[in-house]
């Protein structure tokens, strides 16, 4: 007896599977449609709209040899141009990342850099011009000479404690005398032929020109006195101390540059000292502090302000000592341009600062001045150059040092003339 619902019964079931059925044959005998796919059943291209091929059947047991496997499980995603797996036309369909563009990257880091050093060095550049004590005016220096080929500096080591402590002068042994003297004096010559450096001894025989007083603006009127070099600054200043050495040499003097004990110490220890030669023998002053034995040392603040003072030790010679200070400026001048202190900005910055904070120069110094300064003592030590006492005759009825007339003479012509240096001392 058929229970089922009229319509469920096989004679209305017609061909749908998977059903029940009144019919008195097995379901299992009913036969299934397999799936499969062939290149010639069914659209051979999705429908508009990107609908994918249907799948065909096939109404044996079996699976079809030609059509089953073929293109069935090849990991196509539908709606990708093409179809095919990670290897076929589906992977080469999609979009690749774009291999990176090395040339527009080195571009853009190289513009990064060149704009970061650029920034970094104009900052760096107002930051040490600010810091230049331009206080010498050389505008009141009457009755100049006329200016000649290459550059002349007039370099000045003071005895200025300004910036010392009590302990500091103790230690460096400069005394707490009022004021401040010139203890070294140097003219340096750059040029196209060569740079020389010539030391003036402070015990030079000089005479006092008329000169205009540095604060008063007062016409001193020359008297023929005839007095120590070193008596012209600590009279009026730099002013007086240029106007004398122009009167008594003839050679125009374009940029002065003065440096004091504490600024001295400060830029031998900010570069790490620097090394020397003693002469034989070693030196030993109590005075000055100098105590060293023969040979190469490398010297800090304390003992390089020790060096250049002292006189003792050589005889009491004023002109062994402006070897030893021509000697170790330019040995200063030498370190502190080496690519260790300009490519380090952790030596590059306290050397500067050291050396501008107490460095007075005159108004119309630039920074490019200053570095021209300093090369061009750099390359003395290098021998790119000449170094040498301003020539001596003998002691004058005073009992200072005596220049000889004649060979200062040509020696001047040559500064001027930008010639090289043939005068001996």
């Amino acid at each position: 007896m058929n229970n089922w619902p009229e319509g469920w019964h096989g004679d209305n079931g017609g061909d749908r599977y998977g059903r029940g059925s009144a019919s008195a044959q097995p379901e299992g005998a009913r036969v299934m449609r397999q799936v499969g796919r062939g290149p010639g059943v069914g659209p051979s291209a999705p429908p508009r709209g990107g609908v994918p091929p249907q799948p065909t059947y096939d109404d044996g047991y079996g699976y079809p040899d030609d059509n089953f496997d073929n293109g069935y499980n090849t990991g196509q995603v539908y709606g990708s141009p093409g179809g095919g797996g990670p290897d076929g036309p589906a992977s080469r369909g999609r979009r690749p990342r774009p291999a990176p563009n090395w040339g527009r990257r080195i571009k853009w880091t190289a513009i990064t850099v060149v704009t970061l050093l650029v920034v970094v060095s104009i900052s760096t550049y107002f930051w040490a011009d600010s810091k230049l004590k331009r206080e010498v005016d050389l505008s009141k220096v009457i009755d100049r000479p006329e200016t000649g080929e290459g550059t002349n500096y007039l370099i000045v080591g003071s005895d200025s404690r300004e910036g010392l402590s009590d302990e500091e002068k103790k230690r460096l042994r400069t005394g707490s005398a009022e004021g401040k003297r010139t203890d070294s004096m140097m003219i340096l010559h750059v040029g196209d032929n060569g740079n020389t450096m010539i030391s003036l001894p402070r015990d030079s025989n000089v005479e006092i020109p008329s000169f205009k007083g540095s604060d008063s603006g007062k016409l001193y009127e020359g008297t023929g006195r005839q007095v120590k070099l070193n008596a012209a600054y600590a009279e009026d200043g730099p002013e007086l101390l240029v106007r004398t050495v122009e009167a008594n040499t003839g050679l125009h003097i374009d940029h002065y540059a003065e440096i004091g004990f504490a600024g001295f110490a400060k830029i031998v220890d900010s570069v790490g000292g620097v090394e020397i030669e003693i002469p034989e023998g070693g030196m030993k002053d109590t005075k000055s502090g100098a105590d060293f034995e023969a040979g190469k040392q490398t010297l800090n603040g304390e003992q390089a302000l020790a060096f250049v003072r002292t006189r003792y030790a050589l005889k009491g010679s004023d002109l062994d000592r402006t070897k030893n200070q021509q000697k170790f400026l330019s040995a200063l001048a030498n370190q502190t341009a080496t690519p260790s202190t300009i490519l380090n900005p952790f030596k590059l910055y306290p050397t500067m600062g050291s050396g501008l904070d107490t460095l007075t120069v005159d108004k119309d110094m630039s920074l490019w001045d200053l570095a021209s300064m300093f090369w061009a003592m750099k390359g003395i030590t290098g021998g790119e150059g000449k170094s040498m006492n301003m020539p001596i005759s003998g002691n004058a009825s005073n009992g200072n040092l005596q220049w000889d007339t004649a060979k200062v003479k040509t020696l001047v012509e040559q500064l001027k003339n930008d010639e090289k240096v043939t005068v001996t001392e």
